[in-house]
């Protein structure tokens, strides 16, 4: 292991054990490598301001690396500040179905719950 991918010992988010469910489904329905970890982070956009990145990919130089539900997790450092105590969740409802995300520092959501402001 090299030091860029050292573990990080903390875990910034939550992974509920249902979307753990569908995120192991889209692994290997995708035929990863062991290259691939899951993706968490935010980028700009969406109705209220910023918007979630959850999706598989490759480790990049800036990335903390954490071990979370049998994932390696790439965050990089800077988005820890918007996704400290987030609980990523997976709802299969009538009115909602896909990955949520229940997250602690945003001062606002839209209202299908994927883009937030901080």
């Amino acid at each position: 292991m090299t030091t860029s991918q050292t573990l990080t010992a903390s875990q910034p988010v939550t992974i509920t054990e249902g979307a753990v469910s569908q995120l192991r489904r889209v692994y290997s329905e995708q035929n990863l490598t062991e290259d691939h970890g899951l993706r968490i982070g935010v980028k700009g956009g969406g109705c209220s301001g910023f918007s979630y990145v959850l999706g598989f990919d490759v480790q990049k130089e800036k990335d903390e690396v954490y071990q979370i539900e049998g994932f390696r997790v790439f965050m990089e450092k800077a988005h820890a500040i918007y996704l400290l105590g987030m609980e990523i969740d997976w709802k299969e409802g009538l009115d909602n179905r896909g990955f949520t995300f229940s997250n602690p520092n945003a001062k606002s959501t839209c209202g299908c719950g994927t883009s937030f402001s901080a």
